[in-house]
């Protein structure tokens, strides 16, 4: 999630619990415990470009590692506030704050390792995006008005919104996969999985990916007082020896696949543009299009030791806009 909405429930977190005397201590060691556990994000290598993706949202994020950081975070900011709380205090409002981090994250599509170092699975709940403005900022101005009124009951509304918000992202994303289940059928397809992840910055608009026959189908799925299908692309799903037939198995760059397999739950598909980059399938502007992120690039003259090379595509066209707002509006993309 990104860093302001962590930094606002984590905030708002801590003053759910505090008197009105403490609501402003409250409320900035929840809001810099909620941002504490993204310092993963220095975890980091000029030489591997993988690295940061096995790192992000691993330890740091875990369950068991939320009173160790909280820890952390009271040894660190006391000084700051021992004038107004007691050590106790400073580490309550702190781990409040911390616990919040890891399971926000995990209710979007990235990926989350919450059960790390039992299991590095990668949970994700799949009912909000990692940025969605109607999430945060109602709960951000109720925290700020709590502070000014010195008054709680606005951060448990606000910490209550967040809440009511992300159980309406699972009733969301329960009717996008019913609408994708009935499109399915209705190509007679009996798809190996099947998953519905939420648009960039909404709950109405949702990215439908499944896998059939060795291809991914993409499709998007418009979730307002009516259901509405936006018939997307499919791809070949990733097959190594047939895809990347000069790729040495005891490669880095081979093994540097099975890393970004691992990342991406096995979403990978061979670029239609470049048949040497590997793209997260997951991932992609337009809900309906194989257009990823992110991916990583082989280079077949490269040496057995060199490794991919990770890149982003975040540049989207005003062309491709106006098609991402049409589709939000529920219109027809046919002029």
């Amino acid at each position: 999630m990104d860093p302001f909405s962590q930094a606002t429930l984590g905030a708002v977190a801590a003053q759910s619990t505090s008197d009105p005397r403490r609501l402003r201590a409250a409320a900035f060691l929840g809001c810099v415990a909620g941002l504490a556990p993204d310092i993963d994000v220095f975890i980091s290598s000029s030489i591997d470009p993988l690295l940061f993706l096995e790192f992000h949202r691993q330890f740091t994020h875990s369950l068991v590692f939320i009173p160790v950081g909280a820890l952390i975070c009271s040894a660190v900011f006391y000084v700051a506030v021992r004038r107004y709380l007691s050590f106790k205090e400073t580490f309550l409002f702190c781990l409040l704050g911390y616990a919040t981090h890891g399971l926000l994250d995990a209710c979007t599509t990235y990926g989350t390792q919450l059960f790390w170092p039992f299991s590095d699975d990668r949970i994700a709940w799949n009912n909000v995006s990692v940025i969605d403005p109607l999430l945060t900022i109602p709960a951000f101005i109720l925290m700020v008005v709590a502070v000014i009124k010195a008054r709680a009951n606005y951060a448990r509304i606000a910490f209550a919104w967040i809440v009511f918000y992300l159980v309406i992202g699972l009733v969301q994303k329960e009717r996008a996969e019913l609408a994708a289940l009935e499109l399915v059928r209705a190509r007679g397809h009996h798809p190996v999985s099947l998953e519905a992840k939420p648009g960039f910055a909404n709950l109405l608009l949702w990215k439908i990916v499944y896998e059939q026959d060795g291809m991914y189908y993409v499709d998007a799925v418009r979730a307002g007082l009516t259901t509405r299908i936006y018939p997307g692309d499919r791809t070949e799903k990733l097959d190594i020896p047939k895809h990347l037939p000069w790729l040495d198995p005891s490669s880095q760059q081979a093994r540097d696949i099975e890393r970004f397999r691992w990342f991406s739950r096995d979403y990978l598909a061979v670029d239609s543009r470049d048949p040497n980059l590997i793209v997260d399938m997951r991932y992609s502007m337009i809900p309906n299009e194989i257009d990823a992120l992110w991916g990583i690039r082989l280079n077949p003259s490269a040496s057995a030791a060199a490794h991919v090379h990770y890149q982003t595509n975040r540049n989207p066209s005003p062309e491709r806009l106006q098609k991402l707002k049409r589709m939000l509006y529920g219109e027809s993309l046919i002029d």
